[in-house]
C-alpha cells in the first residue's frame, strides 16, 4: 500500500522556502544546522528540527519526480558494497552505476551473500527495464552467482581493477555519513541514500568531458526543473 502524497497544509513557510531547505540538505555536504544557518542568513527562521521533518517528509517525494537517465542496452552496470556500522553493527550499502557514473540503485542489507546480490540484480532490472550489456564487479563471488539466476545471458567481469568506476561512487556518501555522524537504523540509510543519489544525478553532469558553459547550462536547467518539481505539490 502507498502512502499518501505529503502536502502543505498547515505549513508556517511557503513551497519555495522548503524546497530550498530540502535542495540544501540533501545537495551539499552540509548539516541540518548549517541548513538553518543559511537560511537565516536569507532571512528564513526556521529550526533544524523543522528542516529534518521537511526532508524525511518531502524529500522521497522530490526524488521521484526528477527525471531519470533512460536506460541503453548498451549500457554496463559497475556494482560494489560498502560497509556501513549502525549503532556498532555491520550493514552493507550495495550500489550500481552505470558507465557515466550514474547511480542507478542502492540498497542497505545486512548481508553480504548470494541472496543479497540477486535482490541488487532483481531491483535493477525491474527499475531498468532491461539488461545490460555487462556488468562489472569486484572478485566476490556473489556476484557471479547472483548474476546466473538474475541475468545469465549477461557477460560478467569481475576484477578488482576494472571496478573503479562503481569503487569511486561511494566517496560523496562517505562525506556525508562523516558529516550526519553516522545512520540510527537501516531504514534511516536507506531513506537517505535514495533521495542523496536521486539529487546527485540531477545536479552533477556525466563524466563525459563538457566545457565550463555546459557544465553552467546543466545546473541552471536542473535548478529550473527542480523549482518546477516542487511547484507540483500545491
Amino acid at each position: 500500500m502507498s502512502s499518501p502524497t505529503p502536502t502543505y497544509k498547515n505549513h508556517r513557510f511557503p513551497v519555495e522556502i522548503v524546497a530550498r531547505a530540502v535542495w540544501l540538505y540533501f545537495r551539499f555536504n552540509v548539516s541540518l544546522r548549517e541548513v538553518e544557518e543559511m537560511m537565516l542568513e536569507r532571512g528564513v527562521a526556521v529550526s533544524y528540527e523543522t528542516i529534518r521533518r521537511w526532508c524525511r517528509t518531502h524529500g522521497a517525494d522530490y526524488a521521484r519526480r526528477l527525471r531519470r537517465k533512460p536506460p541503453s542496452p548498451s549500457d554496463t552496470w559497475h556494482l560494489d558494497e560498502r560497509v556501513v556500522r549502525i549503532n556498532g553493527r555491520k550493514c552493507w550499502l550495495w550500489r550500481a552505476v552505470d558507465q557515466d557514473g550514474y547511480v542507478l540503485d542502492e540498497i542497505a542489507q545486512t548481508r553480504r551473500n548470494t541472496k543479497a546480490a540477486k535482490r541488487l540484480l532483481t531491483r535493477l532490472l525491474k527499475k531498468q527495464g532491461m539488461a545490460p550489456k555487462r556488468m562489472v564487479t569486484d572478485e566476490l563471488r556473489s556476484y557471479g552467482a547472483g548474476r546466473r539466476q538474475v541475468m545469465p545471458e549477461v557477460e560478467h567481469r569481475s576484477h578488482k581493477g576494472l571496478n573503479n568506476r562503481a569503487e569511486n561512487s561511494h566517496l560523496p556518501f562517505r562525506k556525508r555519513e562523516k558529516t550526519r555522524q553516522g545512520f540510527r537504523s537501516i531504514a534511516s540509510l536507506q531513506q537517505f541514500v535514495s533521495v542523496f543519489s536521486a539529487v546527485r544525478n540531477h545536479f552533477v553532469p556525466s563524466h563525459s568531458s563538457r566545457s565550463a558553459h555546459q557544465i553552467r547550462t546543466h545546473r541552471l536547467q536542473a535548478m529550473a526543473e527542480w523549482k518546477a518539481k516542487s511547484q507540483q505539490f500545491i
